[in-house]
């Protein structure tokens, strides 16, 4: 089975109206060019300048923008459209939502995740990022039937924990998503390598849709520049696109049998072992 994929690189800030337009051009590209599967990045809707502009701005599913245009925009084009996350409230009035959602054809949602983990780092003068202070995490990973096949949810800073991958692989997945708003620092150190071995420890294909450039944070609780770099990878971890630097569509296609080759050359998502860790 063959699908034609896309991720789409984009610059969100907090001008909502305006994130909206730029990511609906580059579906609408992703779509004229083929794609029958669209993943935008994470926090597609906003990018704020600081996290009490965040608090500020964020609705709820019922009522945020992005999210029915999206629906809408999937709609229609036909196409499955994997919403890489959305800011939006939560129960917890201090905290937003990192929710992905994959949405059908129809214009229906499939499937919607909360990223679980979230990016707790200090890179010096690079940064501090302390993102469940504006952020709640999620606590349940979700495998979505779309596009013909299995996918697995991830976001971002997920790809850090090899585990929730492989639970994913072992499940069924056959696509591995981490849509993305990376920090230059570490996705000039890290982003290719951590994408390219969730592929091939896992015998997936992986895609990651990327926020790219300067976001217009005014504190250590907004995003303020993303690595870009938005890539798909394949099972036996080949990248097969590299949107590189500026907003932008990468595409490949798929070969999905690929998945059942690659497990069967290296058999290790089927051989682990139960062990015990003990000194000496």
């Amino acid at each position: 089975m063959m699908l034609r994929a896309a991720v789409i690189q984009t610059n969100a800030t907090g001008d909502i109206a305006r994130n909206i337009d730029r990511a609906s051009a580059l579906i609408r590209q992703a779509a004229g060019e083929g794609a029958s599967f669209i993943q935008t990045p994470e926090v597609t809707n906003m990018i704020p300048p600081t996290g009490d502009d965040l608090l500020r701005l964020i609705r709820d599913e019922d009522t945020d923008e992005t999210l029915a245009a999206m629906r809408a925009l999937a709609a229609e084009l036909g196409v499955t459209l994997h919403i890489g996350s959305l800011a939006l409230t939560s129960e917890d009035p201090a905290r937003a939502a990192n929710r992905g959602f994959i949405v059908g054809p129809d214009g229906g949602i499939r499937a919607r995740y909360d990223k679980i983990h979230m990016f707790e780092a200090d890179l010096g003068d690079k940064g501090k990022f302390r993102e469940a202070a504006r952020y709640r995490p999620g606590d349940r990973a979700v495998l979505a039937e779309a596009a013909g096949t299995q996918i697995g949810m991830g976001i971002c800073y997920d790809m850090r924990f090899p585990g929730l991958f492989r639970d994913l692989a072992q499940a069924g997945a056959a696509i591995l998503t981490a849509p993305s708003a990376f920090t230059v620092p570490t996705g000039k150190a890290h982003w290719h390598t951590l994408l390219r071995a969730r592929a091939i420890e896992n015998g997936c294909f992986m895609l990651a849709a990327a926020q790219w450039g300067e976001h217009g944070g005014r504190d250590e609780s907004a995003m303020r520049e993303s690595y870009g770099h938005s890539l798909i990878v394949d099972p036996w971890g080949k990248v097969l696109a590299d949107a590189g630097e500026g907003e932008g569509v990468a595409m490949a296609d798929l070969d999905l049998d690929l998945v059942t080759l690659c497990r069967a050359r290296i058999g290790s998502l089927s051989q682990s072992r139960a062990y015990d860790v003990t000194n000496g």
